[in-house]
């Protein structure tokens, strides 16, 4: 092919529009990077300090080259600037400020020249065919996406989307498939990043969007609306779960997903490599969504923590096995699906567990209140756990329980009380001996027993206290349920223990910090004359 530079009028034009439609860009991109290309190669022609323009007329393809100077009374730019005489002889009627146009004749290019604008053309197309890339990809995540294995490189697959190219990362594809050069491949679109050497197309097989996707194709209920997809969650390559719920009575969900002897579900699981699935129905009862969840395992109690997110299943003794599933999948995919930590123990280690705080409850409040072994294991049976709970309950509460009156409650309150006035002063000895210094005993919400476990974090000082976000302070362990088995869990803040809500938490910050602006305030006063 010709250069595009030396090319006559009807050459330029077919050249556009050609490329134009090779890469489904504008034509008047690329008679944008040709006029470009020109610019360019006129100014190496008559000096790079012109201020020269080119100009392809779409319709006929002339080309038309001039140099843009300013009307000036006195020249100091020769390249940019004429005098008023100079001037009148390029246009007549020209002003001190005006900017006029001084024609060009059409240059030669030599091969070096032609070289360079060609150079400039390429690079002009090729980043205009990036931004369509980008621009046509952007907001196409979430989409399931057919496209052709390119090539496999270093484990990653480069996957080619007809108009760009897409990668599917190692750890986005389904573990033992594997892919070889030709073959066609479904995947989600999981985000596109633009980036100089063109949009990033990152697609997934292993996500449980992907599967979403993938019901919604095969179930005209799901893509209509009817039925919904609540929660998923993935092993890839094993097992999956999926939480669907109906909008219509008359249609069952878990039904409707499997579809007739199966067709619909198989047709899935086809796709996902053979990944068995579990369709489970939907519930906004936790606990009923749980048991669900856990299937096939029968599930005999759950009990919800909801401040520490976290779910005590228990479930016979013989069910241990199934409800955990193999290498702990079946109660990783439930705690994912159910966005919470399951923990799950049989029926006799709850049992244990319920003895065992019943001894030791019942010896605190024996130790604590002076009260015989009959009198603490009543308040246990009662629900009675901490000495607060003693301490602070209506009278009422207590003389209501059987064998009490007003006067042995009253008795067990005045004592509850008296017995965290000794902790308390036991933890203000153990704080001092800490090195905490008193300063942070006096900030608002705090307790002797929460400036003990800020003196063994290594908090002492108030300017310690200070340096703290509230986040760092006050945050509860956040439980993460795809957490990998032998892994870390996440740390919350200092004081998570003690349940502080984010406002009580941000005055301890603030009244910590009061003493920084005291402080300058004073450096910024005016000292007396």
């Amino acid at each position: 092919m010709s250069s595009p530079i030396s090319a006559n009028k009807a050459e330029l034009l077919a050249i556009a529009d050609s490329v134009a439609r090779e890469k489904l860009i504008d034509k008047a991109i690329v008679l944008e990077a040709m006029e470009d290309a020109i610019q360019r190669a006129a100014r190496a022609r008559y000096g790079a300090e012109n201020d020269i323009r080119a100009k392809i007329d779409p319709a006929s393809g002339d080309m038309r080259l001039w140099r843009v100077v300013e009307v000036v009374e006195q020249v100091d730019d020769y390249f940019k600037q004429v005098n008023l005489k100079d001037a009148e002889k390029l246009q007549p009627g020209s002003a001190v400020g005006d900017f006029i146009v001084d024609p060009l004749p059409p240059i030669e290019f030599g091969r070096i020249a032609a070289q360079a604008a060609k150079q400039v053309i390429f690079q002009k197309v090729r980043d205009a065919e990036r931004e369509r890339q980008y621009e046509e990809f952007k907001d196409r995540a979430g989409e399931i996406i057919t496209g052709v294995v390119k090539r496999v490189e270093f484990g990653h697959v480069v996957v080619d989307l007809g108009r760009a190219e897409g990668v599917i990362r190692r750890d986005a594809q389904i573990p033992r498939e594997v892919a070889r050069v030709g073959d066609r491949v479904r995947s989600l679109i999981l985000r596109v990043v633009r980036e100089n050497r063109g949009p990033q197309i990152f697609l997934s097989r292993a996500h449980p969007d992907f599967m979403k996707k993938l019901f919604a194709q095969e179930v005209p209920e799901i893509y209509d609306g009817v039925i919904e997809i609540k929660a998923a969650a993935r092993d890839p390559g094993s097992r999956a779960k999926i939480g669907v719920i109906s909008r219509d009575g008359s249609i069952d969900p878990v039904g409707a997903c499997v579809g007739m002897k199966g067709s619909r579900v198989q047709a899935v699981v086809q796709e996902m490599q053979g990944e068995k699935i579990d369709i489970i129905p939907w519930s906004e009862d936790t606990a009923t969504f749980v048991v669900n969840a856990l299937q096939p395992a029968t599930v005999s109690r759950v009990v919800i923590d909801e401040e520490e997110g976290r779910i005590e299943v228990v479930v016979p003794d013989d069910q241990l096995s199934l409800a955990i599933g193999r290498r702990g999948q079946n109660v990783r995919l439930a705690s994912q699906l159910t966005n919470s930590a399951i923990d799950i123990m049989t029926e006799t280690d709850a049992s244990e567990k319920r003895q065992r705080e019943f001894v030791e409850n019942s010896e605190m409040f024996q130790n604590e209140l002076d009260v015989d072994e009959t009198l603490a294991q009543l308040l246990v049976a009662e629900g009675f756990g901490a000495l607060e709970e003693v301490a602070y309950v209506g009278v009422d509460e207590l003389a209501g329980i059987e064998g009490f009156d007003e006067e042995l409650a009253a008795e067990l309150q005045s004592r509850a009380q008296e017995a965290l006035d000794r902790r308390e002063e036991a933890n203000r000895t153990l704080r001092r001996e800490l090195g905490v210094e008193d300063a942070i005993a006096e900030m608002p919400h705090l307790t002797e027993a929460m400036l003990v476990t800020l003196g063994k974090a290594g908090i002492k000082t108030l300017d310690d206290l200070a340096d703290l976000a509230t986040d760092e302070l006050i945050q509860k362990k956040r439980v993460d349920p795809r957490r990998k088995a032998g892994t870390a869990e996440p740390k919350g803040g200092v004081l998570a223990e003690y349940n502080l809500t984010e406002e009580q938490g941000n005055e301890i910050i603030m009244a910590a910090r009061a003493h920084w602006f005291e402080e300058e305030g004073d450096a910024n006063a005016v000292a007396p004359a």
